[in-house]
């Protein structure tokens, strides 16, 4: 029982990661109605301006404090991710107001080698590391009820609570605000939102910063454990079974979708991979999105797509 336990709090744990990077999907979706193939690299820029920035930071104003360093380089590529959401709408999203789906489709596509390019001209194409002082020890919780306890990573689940609470916070956003009822408007449908006054390209540079933030914090998770390297972008994309699960237009569907992979991941790699030969936590999230292509392409929460394009 206690390691059956220790794969289901993992997969909760890496399923808030998947959701987290997953949620950068569903909110460009929302705004425009298009799939954003730019949130990998959105993820890549976001820690690299991270890695760099409490590195070069330090060096600029002559101090040593890691703490002060990790918050005004947060401040830095915050801004940075708000600054690449207004130039996207300017030069981009600007002349594509009510074209059709393919179109914008492609442009994201344009946006990611963009801004792939432009992270490696701008920040080098080394490997680096982010410390933000995220624990890496493991702990052994309910030692009383399971002989030995329960084995937990300290650093999985601190990067749980923040991707939590941080889904908290975007799905009262869309629920709640008025700016979150303009995004759902927006993405209904383009023109009926500027009929009645919606600014669109406002929206835009909305949606597009808060996604940057989002890819933000993801790049953070993902390069204190991991590393800055360009391959993250196309580990971000690991993220894309699950909008498919929960649904391109859901933000719950996006946290649900996570947490049904990561676990999913953990206990078929744990209990089948023996039988198997193992290797199927790398399949197994795409084979279970291609599954719900084939009998429910809108996902457990999303709308249908037809009726959208």
């Amino acid at each position: 029982m206690g390691y059956f336990l220790e794969t289901l709090f993992g997969g909760l744990m890496s399923g808030m990661l998947y959701a987290l990077v997953g949620l950068g999907f569903v909110l460009i979706f929302k705004a425009s109605g298009v799939f954003n193939f730019a949130q990998g690299a959105m993820v890549l820029v976001a820690a690299l301006s991270m890695a760099r920035f409490s590195s070069w930071i330090p060096e600029w104003l002559g101090f040593e404090s890691m703490l002060l360093a990790n918050i005004l380089a947060f401040v830095v590529s915050a801004v940075l991710m708000c600054i690449v959401a207004i130039l996207i709408e300017r030069f981009v999203l600007r002349h594509l107001v009510n074209q059709e789906a393919t179109t914008l489709l492609m442009a994201t596509l344009g946006i990611s080698y963009f801004l792939d390019g432009a992270g490696q001209t701008l920040f080098g194409s080394s490997v680096y590391s982010i410390d933000v002082g995220m624990p890496k020890d493991p702990a052994f919780i309910l030692d009383s009820m399971f002989e030995g306890g329960v084995l937990i990573n300290l650093e999985d689940l601190t990067a749980a609570a923040i991707s939590a609470a941080l889904v908290v916070v975007l799905a009262l956003f869309f629920q709640y605000t008025t700016t979150g009822r303009a995004l759902r408007a927006v993405a209904d449908d383009h023109q009926a939102a500027q009929s009645i006054g919606i600014p669109l390209n406002r929206i835009w540079i909305i949606v597009w910063a808060v996604a940057g933030i989002v890819a933000l914090v993801a790049g953070i998770i993902w390069g204190s454990k991991f590393g800055v390297q360009f391959t993250l972008s196309t580990a971000a994309l690991r993220a894309l079974p699950v909008v498919i699960l929960g649904g391109l237009t859901s933000v719950p569907g996006a946290i649900i979708g996570g947490l049904i992979i990561g676990v999913g991941e953990k206990l078929s790699e744990a209990y089948l991979g023996p039988f198997l030969g193992g290797g199927i936590e790398i399949w197994f999230a795409y084979v279970l999105a291609l599954v719900f292509l084939l009998f429910r392409p809108q996902g457990l929460f999303g709308e249908k797509i037809i009726d959208r394009v």
